[in-house]
C-alpha cells in the first residue's frame, strides 16, 4: 500500500522559469552562463547559507553584475502548472498524504502563496527548510521524519534520475517524471488513483501513516 506521494516541485509540479529568467537578465546562453557561473552559489542560497543579495553577488565567478530585478520578474511571470499535474494532485487529496519535497531556496514561500500550494499539499518542504539538498541521504530522511512517513510506503517523484535513485537508497519508491500520463499510470497501479471506469471514489482512503 502507499501512504504518501512526495513531489519535486519545479519541472515536475511547476514549470521552472529559472534558466528563462537567467537568460533574460544577463543576455547570454544557457550554456555559456553554466561556464561563467559560480558553481556553489546556487546551492549555498538553496540550504540558506547564504541570502538573495549574496547569491546575486556571486553568480558570476568574476565578480560581474547580475541584475536581480530583471531576473525576479521574468521568473516570478514565469510559474505555471505542468500540464495535468494539477488534475493529479487534486485527485490524490483524502487517498494518499501529498507532499512537496524540493531543493529550493526562499522563493518557495513565494511560489506557496502564488500557487496556494498549502490546499493542494498535506506538507511543504524544501532545501531550506531541511538543510541537505537531494540526492543527499539526510534530505530523505529529514523529509520522511517531517512528514511522519515511513519510507517504504511512499513514491518519490522527481524529473532527476539521481534525485529519485537516492530515494530509493532511503527505502522508497521512486518514478522518474517525464509527464502526467506516465505519473498516472504509475499511481494507478500503485492503487493511489482509481481508474474512473472501475467506479473509484476520491476520498476512499485515509492518508496518514499505517501501523
Amino acid at each position: 500500500m502507499l501512504d504518501c506521494v512526495f513531489f519535486d516541485l519545479m519541472d515536475t509540479v511547476l514549470i521552472d522559469p529559472y534558466e528563462e529568467a537567467l537568460v533574460a537578465a544577463t543576455g547570454l546562453g544557457v550554456a555559456e552562463l553554466h561556464e561563467l557561473r559560480d558553481p556553489t552559489a546556487w546551492a549555498d542560497f538553496e540550504l540558506a547559507r547564504i541570502d538573495e543579495p549574496e547569491f546575486a553577488r556571486r553568480f558570476f565567478a568574476d565578480g560581474s553584475p547580475f541584475d536581480s530585478v530583471t531576473f525576479n520578474r521574468v521568473r516570478r511571470a514565469g510559474y505555471r502548472w505542468v500540464p495535468g499535474m494539477r488534475e493529479i494532485v487534486e485527485e490524490l487529496e483524502g487517498r494518499v498524504q501529498r507532499h512537496v519535497a524540493s531543493n529550493y531556496p526562499e522563493w518557495i514561500d513565494e511560489v506557496r502563496s502564488q500557487f496556494t500550494l498549502h490546499e493542494h499539499f498535506e506538507g511543504i518542504w524544501a532545501s531550506v527548510h531541511l538543510g541537505a539538498r537531494k540526492p543527499d541521504p539526510a534530505f530523505y530522511r529529514r523529509l520522511a521524519e517531517c512528514a511522519d512517513v515511513e519510507p517504504r510506503r511512499c513514491l518519490f517523484v522527481d524529473d532527476r534520475p539521481r534525485n529519485c535513485e537516492g530515494a530509493v537508497s532511503a527505502g522508497m519508491r521512486s518514478h522518474v517524471f517525464t509527464g502526467a500520463a506516465a505519473l498516472r499510470e504509475r499511481l494507478l497501479a500503485e492503487g493511489a488513483l482509481s481508474d474512473a471506469s472501475e467506479g473509484g471514489e476520491p476520498g476512499s482512503r485515509e492518508r496518514g501513516k499505517s501501523a
